[in-house]
């Protein structure tokens, strides 16, 4: 315990690091996985080509090998361009950036198909009803296609979101002075690694239970509108 205390800032600078990494992982992926929905639903045979590439090749690899390529593969293609270039090599990727890349293009291939199953569930009726009577396709989206998108979605974006922040774990191998990595060299360095592997599994507890805390609120806000817009 005397431990715990005495790297506690250690482990709390680590914590926001975490928590950092998996806010914006999770803004990453939303981002690609909207767009791969978009290429397969209306972009077309290339499109829905290319996502199914990005969406077989993320579902065939671990979560470890996507890292260690983003980190070491993303080093060596920046030098290799910088020396084309001719300009000075020895670019250095942060463990921070390359994390949230690798992890944020891992889940966006998961959070493709959450996106595209729930846009399937909205009947098509609606949506031809809304462009009879005139409505552009902004606030048709606004009005008509995003509530019933995000309501759909919402349970899957959870589950989603939960193992992201479980890969998060995952990083510290490449550096990153995450909780993780933080407790991992503070427990060999006092030799107690259990009691601060204890710390990290509270929490990833506590940061699961706030996340499906958050989520499970806006599912039902969500659901009372559904209910009562019809």
């Amino acid at each position: 315990m005397e431990a715990l205390i005495a790297y506690a800032r250690p482990l709390a600078q680590g914590a926001v690091v975490t928590v950092g990494l998996a806010v914006l992982s999770l803004a990453l992926a939303t981002l690609l996985g909207g767009l791969g929905a978009y290429g397969r639903l209306g972009g077309g045979r290339f499109g829905a080509w290319l996502v199914f590439i990005y969406t077989t090749i993320v579902r065939g690899i671990p979560d470890l090998v996507v890292i260690l390529l983003v980190y070491f593969g993303g080093q060596r293609l920046v030098n290799t361009l910088a020396a084309a270039l001719g300009a000075e090599a020895g670019f250095q990727v942060s463990p921070f950036v390359a994390g949230t890349v690798s992890i944020g293009f891992i889940y966006g291939a998961y959070l493709t198909e959450t996106f595209r199953g729930a846009y399937m569930t909205i009947p098509r009726g609606q949506i031809e009803a809304a462009q009879a009577l005139g409505l552009r396709p902004a606030p048709l989206l606004r009005t008509v296609t995003l509530p019933q998108l995000v309501r759909a979605a919402l349970p899957g974006y959870a589950n989603v979101f939960q193992v992201l922040v479980k890969s998060t774990a995952v990083v510290s191998v490449i550096g990153l002075a995450d909780m993780v990595g933080i407790a991992n060299s503070a427990g060999k360095s006092v030799r107690e690694p259990f009691a601060f592997f204890v710390a990290v599994m509270l929490f990833y507890l506590l940061l699961t239970w706030a996340s499906t805390t958050i989520f499970e609120t806006l599912e039902r806000r969500y659901a009372r509108g559904f209910a009562n817009a019809r």
